[in-house]
């Protein structure tokens, strides 16, 4: 049977990546995930990809917010969540499909939000495990932050990554800037998220509940620097003792 989830959203931003999106879009139907709306929004897609979105839109009956050029991931977040009419929000970039059984997920998440007024996201995707976690319910854990804790990872509380929102986040956090690489963008929403106390929980088996893909004929459109990717030990040292005296310094000052 379908499951309906009407006072949620499913906001998906997208650049390019049509198979993607449909791929996305298809693996919710598979499953009769039914949202109380769909948007889409896109950033400034060339014209062939354009045409094709409108298609997708008559065919999974989604709202397509559209922009006239690429204002990057700043940009394109915000005017697709002034889009939301819901109370939820179920944020996901247009390469991550959910595995089968997510609805179970998504529901307990819901549900989690409803019981607690001060929880302001459940993220259901990260690429490692948060370090400070208390157990909650449902397999979400609490993640807990204090800036004494050690190491950089401590930091990464909120994330772009798919998790499921109250539709007043702006109210609370302010805008994603705009003009800024989606990574710095990203950590600028992480930075208020901290220094309003947002509070967060995490799913902790948190690769069982979205792929994501990155297939050549649509790879990844973030790039990074090499040094950013190395495996070098001394690099990776490096970075992290420089991030950890930097965000530091960011949280507090």
């Amino acid at each position: 049977m379908p499951t309906q989830f009407p006072s949620v959203t499913l906001l998906v931003t997208h650049y390019n990546r049509s198979q993607s999106l449909e791929r996305l879009l298809q693996a919710f139907q598979k499953q009769e995930i039914i949202f109380g709306d769909i948007v889409v929004s896109d950033d400034g897609s060339k014209s062939e990809q354009v045409v094709r979105l409108k298609e997708l839109a008559a065919n999974y009956n989604f709202r397509l917010v559209s922009a006239p050029q690429n204002n990057g991931l700043g940009n394109n977040i915000n005017k697709g969540q002034d889009a939301v009419k819901t109370a939820y929000t179920l944020y996901v970039q247009e390469d991550f499909d959910p595995f089968a059984g997510y609805a179970v997920h998504l529901s307990n998440a819901l549900t989690i939000m409803e019981e607690r007024p001060d929880v302001d996201i459940a993220r259901f995707y990260a690429y490692f495990k948060y370090p400070y976690l208390k157990p909650y319910k449902f397999g979400f854990s609490e993640m807990v932050f204090k800036i004494w804790y050690p190491g950089y990872k401590k930091f990464h509380v909120y994330s772009d990554h798919p998790h499921l929102r109250r539709s007043t986040f702006f109210e609370k956090f302010g805008r994603y800037a705009e003009g800024l690489k989606g990574d710095r963008t990203e950590f600028l929403m992480n930075l208020s998220f901290i220094k309003k106390k947002g509070k967060a929980v995490f799913y902790e088996d948190y690769q069982k509940l979205f792929d994501q893909v990155n297939s050549s004929d649509e790879p990844s459109t973030m790039t990074r620097s090499d040094l950013r990717q190395s495996n070098n030990p001394l690099i990776v040292l490096a970075r992290a003792l420089y991030r950890n005296v930097k965000h530091t310094w960011e949280v507090l000052f």
